[in-house]
């Protein structure tokens, strides 16, 4: 093999590494990444280490709805909850019954013994560019009845969309 050769086939080797990571970059950056589920608030949905990929392309295109799974930055911590009220929307929860514009919500995602635990809320109307969300082990979630407060349109970062670690746990969420 010529000199020439060789050279020739080192720049395409290091040509395809660098478009690759240039590829991966721009995925992980614009339209996928990653993050680490803590703490046990999501139980069942998600367990505490679990680790999702979320969708930040989604919500350039659309808004969150009801029941995403989203994951919200805030400056020293992004959190994993579920959208529960829309912009405009009145959220009350009496006797572990949630109530969407005094309409009974059912949530099918949640056990009763959750629901029960659930504890009063509201009524508040949730205002423009904002969401309400919570966890779904709602006895011991920090969500925007006790500590995250409504949550601003921007500080919705993506939806979760996939279960990738452990192995085991490999699934849509929901």
């Amino acid at each position: 093999m010529t000199e020439t050769k060789k050279k020739n086939e080192w720049w395409e080797w290091i040509k395809a590494i660098v478009i690759a990571i240039g590829i991966a970059l721009f995925l992980r950056t614009f339209i996928f990444a990653t993050s680490i589920v803590e703490g046990e608030s999501m139980n069942p949905t998600l367990q505490d280490g679990e680790r999702v990929i979320f969708n930040k392309l989604v919500y350039l295109v659309d808004e969150p709805e009801r029941g995403d799974i989203v994951i919200i930055q805030r400056p020293h911590k992004n959190y994993v909850k579920r959208v529960i009220g829309l912009p405009g929307e009145t959220i009350e929860i009496r006797a572990g019954e949630l109530y969407i514009n005094n309409e009974r919500y059912t949530q099918e995602f949640l056990s009763k013994e959750s629901m029960l635990r659930t504890g009063n809320y509201g009524p508040e109307t949730i205002p423009e560019n904002h969401y309400f969300v919570m966890g779904d082990n709602r006895a011991i979630s920090k969500d925007s009845r006790n500590g995250l407060g409504l949550i601003l349109e921007n500080e919705i970062i993506g939806k979760s969309e996939i279960i990738i670690y452990p192995f085991s746990e490999w699934s849509r969420t929901k």
